[in-house]
């Protein structure tokens, strides 16, 4: 069994207490969203696209696209740079970039929200920053930019 320079040990668990990913992640089947909640968490930086099933919360910092047929919660903590499209979105934190909700968005507590929201259905609490447009449509909006239904 080989030795390992404490050095390395006190790196390794520095690194292990954050988390920082680029690329691509997808998930479907057995993780749920209650693991990815723990993924996303307030301590984590995510670029890249992210894919799921079921619902999922980001508290964290996450840069680049969001795509899911679910529910995104945005966490008060949560700094998302990207363009979403989900099937309902709950916003209690920072979002820059457009949101595409074939249900519902709801912005709450202290969200800003910086971009354009496309829903049939809004909702907007007292003290919410919202600095973009709004389009709301009967028609579910996931449908319209040729989607699934």
């Amino acid at each position: 069994m080989a030795q390992v320079d404490t050095t390395q040990q006190a790196a390794a668990r520095e690194t292990s207490e954050k988390l920082r990913f680029e690329g691509t992640v997808e998930v479907s089947g057995a993780v749920t969203g209650q693991m990815l909640s723990v993924l996303f968490g307030e301590e984590s930086t995510v670029n890249g696209t992210l894919h799921f099933k079921g619902a999922v919360t980001i508290d964290g910092t996450f840069s680049g696209a969001v795509t899911t047929e679910d529910v995104l919660i945005v966490g008060e903590r949560a700094t998302i740079k990207a363009d979403i499209i989900c099937g309902s979105a709950v916003v209690n934190g920072e979002v820059t970039g457009n949101i595409t909700a074939r249900e519902s968005v709801a912005l709450q507590g202290h969200a800003q929200v910086k971009g354009d929201i496309t829903s049939p259905s809004l909702s907007v609490e007292r003290g919410v920053l919202f600095d973009g447009a709004s389009h709301m449509d009967p028609v579910p909006a996931k449908t319209k930019h040729g989607g699934r239904s």
